[in-house]
């Protein structure tokens, strides 16, 4: 007689990387193709917005969308702000939400969570309920570029401070396998490769650079260390260490890096839940 076979609800945690967060888009693409659709659903900073657009079954209008930005459009997003960090971001959320983030968490056809981070406290915010695109401009709201978020009282900033890539979330909202979307792997001396040597004493990097530099490396190292206490059972690492953490524009190459990074790691992924089955 065989045995029925074990229903396993699969998490998957999509990590922080500012721009390189697209390649999210190619990541669950590809897993939809091979048949692994995860059940839950959650994201840090970029990992939010997309895994929420995704928790709504809305991926290809995500796509349509972002592939078409260009850097003079993405400039028309960006609204200054000169208290708490350089980009409001009023003009992206309110396209946001008009368009892709116009729903409750609870109304999403999938379980959706992000992650933001309390600003007074530095502790980890678990955004579970509520309106999506307020969830989601919390969770993305990187330090320094743009402005804090308040919700309840407090302020909230990018979750990447936190916890860049939220396997330990997925897990408390029950999933039973989790794969991890990792974009920081080979990100960490990205503005150096990007500058010959021979330029480096001419050239400073800007301000925004610099910050952005400097948050990226925080964020690997808090991911590493996160991922290596509370590991996944799988983990999609895309290389993206040419798309700069500003360079939303680069859309289809970072999706592109996202689907082949998930290649790679399809057929471990079916051996695995297979496992588990």
């Amino acid at each position: 007689m065989s045995m029925a076979r074990k229903s396993i609800s699969i998490g998957i945690a999509l990590g922080s990387g500012s721009a390189r967060g697209w390649a999210h888009i190619g990541v669950l693409q590809t897993l939809a193709e091979a048949g692994i659709a995860p059940h839950i659903v959650c994201g840090t900073s970029i990992g939010a917005l997309v895994g929420a657009v995704y928790a709504d079954d809305d991926l290809d209008a995500l796509e349509q969308w972002v592939t078409g930005l260009t850097w003079r459009k993405l400039v028309s997003y960006f609204d200054l702000s000169f208290g708490g960090g350089i980009i409001k971001g009023e003009k992206l959320f309110d396209y946001l939400r008009g368009s892709l983030l116009d729903k409750k968490i609870g109304d999403l056809q999938r379980p959706f969570a992000a992650v933001a981070t309390d600003l007074a406290s530095g502790s980890e915010v678990w955004l579970r309920d509520g309106p999506v695109a307020d969830a989601v401009r919390a969770s993305i709201a990187l330090p320094g570029l743009f402005t804090p978020w308040p919700r309840g009282g407090r302020l909230l900033v990018d979750g990447a401070l936190v916890n860049p890539v939220p396997v330990s979330l997925a897990r408390a909202m029950e999933a039973d396998f989790v794969i991890a979307v990792d974009l920081t792997s080979s990100s960490i001396g990205q503005y150096a490769h990007r500058v010959e040597p021979e330029q480096r004493k001419a050239r400073q990097p800007s301000m925004i650079e610099v910050v952005a530099n400097c948050l990226n490396i925080v964020d690997m190292r808090i991911t590493r260390s996160r991922l290596a206490g509370e590991p996944a059972d799988a983990v999609i690492q895309p290389r993206l260490g040419h798309v700069g953490v500003l360079e939303y524009h680069r859309a289809a190459e970072a999706i592109a890096e996202g689907r082949a990074a998930t290649e790679v790691m399809i057929s471990q992924i079916r051996r695995l839940l297979d496992d588990r089955r």
